[in-house]
């Protein structure tokens, strides 16, 4: 057999590509970063860190803008899983350039599990929703759920107990006033926030008023939106997750990220509201006092605030995206 013989290597047409990547683009990073870059070579693709969008005080080691890339990649394999593409993943495929985050190669699945369409469904779905929650419904049922996607990525979650939400409020709002003397992390945030119009950032729409703020208590403090009172009847009554990993790596910051979309796009599908934090987890007392939180040896990465939206709490917008000129790099291999 000659080489022009042999039988081509199955990959999804052009189209499915181009559509598959800007559905998944709609994963979640640090402060709507976007930190990925993807590269076409014909036949595989392969991810890798932005580094020019690296928040120097925020993030100095690159840990969120690996989680924010290892979003990407899980929503991306949803999304190709759900057309029909099993997406075989090499992890740090070369240990000399930790930027080059995976190499993704296709085949062929015409019967993925069952799961995996709600959850691609869920990608235009999902928001990050800061405003106060009530109790999320049917938790007992997805809680097994969440847990059994997140093994697989050797990645623990831990669900708090309700005496542990004045704790993290606590923790929370001292890291806040840490940050607040931090002229580089604040001159970051207000780059990154509270901008309209931009294919970046988070914008005004999804930032809170410092009224709602104070019903909520976990978060990052950001920018404050303009003086509003939504769902002002409710105190938050969201559930406390902690996603947890063995030790601190590139590859599990990666894996992190994948579980957090795994459960985010799940929740989500169960028609749960949701909202991811980092920020506990960027400074040595928020991580001392999570590990304390949780019932193994474990380094803390994410806390996800899982809760149910009022039926008659207005839907929040999408933030911007990228476009995909942006993000993708095709190679000429002819």
């Amino acid at each position: 057999m000659t080489a022009n013989d042999a039988p081509a290597i199955p990959v999804p047409d052009h189209p499915t590509i181009l559509a598959a990547l800007r559905l998944a683009a709609r994963a979640p990073s640090v402060h709507n970063t976007q930190p990925w870059r993807w590269i076409l070579d014909g036949t595989r693709l392969h991810l890798h860190t932005d580094a020019d969008r690296l928040l120097t005080s925020t993030d100095p080691l690159g840990r969120q803008l690996v989680i924010s890339c290892g979003t990407m990649l899980h929503h991306v394999r949803t999304v190709f899983a759900d057309r029909g593409w099993h997406t075989d993943t090499v992890r740090i495929p070369n240990p000399q350039r930790p930027d080059h985050l995976a190499t993704i190669e296709f085949r062929p699945w015409p019967d993925p599990p069952e799961g995996v369409h709600p959850r691609a469904l869920a990608i235009d779905q999902r928001r990050t929703d800061r405003l106060p929650l009530d109790e999320p419904e049917g938790f007992a049922d997805i809680l097994p759920r969440i847990r059994m996607l997140s093994s697989p990525h050797e990645v623990e979650l831990d669900v708090l107990d309700e005496s542990a939400r004045p704790r993290l409020a606590a923790a929370s709002s001292q890291t806040g006033a840490l940050r607040g003397n931090d002229l580089l992390y604040q001159t970051e945030l207000e780059w990154w926030a509270g901008h309209p119009d931009t294919a970046e950032g988070v914008p005004p729409s999804a930032l809170v008023s410092d009224a709602e703020f104070a019903r909520v208590g976990v978060g990052r403090v950001f920018p404050s939106a303009p003086h509003s009172t939504r769902r002002a009847q409710l105190e938050d009554r969201a559930r406390l997750v902690v996603l947890s990993t063995g030790g601190d790596s590139v590859t599990r910051w990666l894996h992190t990220g994948e579980a957090l979309s795994a459960v985010l796009l799940e929740c989500t599908a169960a028609g749960l509201a949701t909202c991811a934090l980092t920020h506990i987890t960027e400074l040595p007392t928020g991580r001392r006092l999570l590990t304390g939180l949780i019932p193994r040896p474990a380094t803390p990465q994410v806390v996800i605030r899982v809760g149910t939206a009022p039926e008659d709490s207005e839907m929040i917008p999408p933030t911007p995206r990228r476009p995909l000129t942006d993000i993708l790099t095709v190679l000429n291999n002819h």
